[in-house]
């Protein structure tokens, strides 16, 4: 990690890293990024986002991956690890390697105080350039808060706010709901 943590690198470089780190990082127009640990809240968030959408897709053409599923921005020199992205159809990847999806429907990001910001601006703005995703859902670990922006047209997406643990996540894209008692099984605010 040191070497490449010192400077900028190419999406090639970083990739020939990452699958032989035992760590995952993203890459961010050059910048290496470590990826830090997750509170119990946040991996609880995520583990119910992602099994309750698996149940859900059950028997159907999409796939779920949590964590792990490294996906690439179509600028080329961005690489994240969202917590949860499901896509329809055949994934694609961007390689023979199987390792970075480039087709995602969905993508679920649990905010953290450390990556919120980067997860509302930076991620989101690349995000909306993948022409196969189709809605981008921003999970509060604070609050029962649920954020969806669903792609419009090619340059818009729309907002819609679900708050307390009554209120339903209308994934229409993949034709799923969260409910939002589920999504935050166990936590407490």
């Amino acid at each position: 990690m040191t070497a490449l943590s010192t400077r900028f690198v190419s999406a090639i470089e970083y990739l020939s890293f990452e699958r032989q780190s035992d760590e995952k990082h993203e890459l961010h127009h050059g910048e290496v990024i470590a990826m830090s640990g997750a509170s119990r809240e946040h991996n609880l968030i995520t583990t119910n986002a992602a099994r309750r959408l698996g149940n859900q897709l059950e028997g159907r053409p999409c796939e779920t991956f949590v964590s792990d599923m490294r996906v690439a921005a179509p600028s080329g020199s961005n690489y994240y690890y969202p917590d949860v992205v499901v896509t329809c159809g055949k994934p694609e990847f961007e390689d023979r390697h199987g390792d970075t999806l480039v087709n995602p429907t969905v993508v679920i990001e649990v905010l953290s105080p450390s990556t919120e910001s980067k997860d509302r601006g930076a991620k989101f703005l690349e995000y909306r350039g993948i022409a196969s995703l189709q809605q981008f859902v921003l999970v509060s670990q604070v609050a029962p808060h649920v954020e969806v922006f669903t792609r419009t047209s090619d340059t818009s997406w729309s907002l819609m706010d679900y708050v307390g643990l009554d209120a339903v996540v209308p994934l229409p894209s993949i034709g799923c709901q969260l409910l939002l008692a589920e999504l935050y099984d166990r936590i407490t605010f």
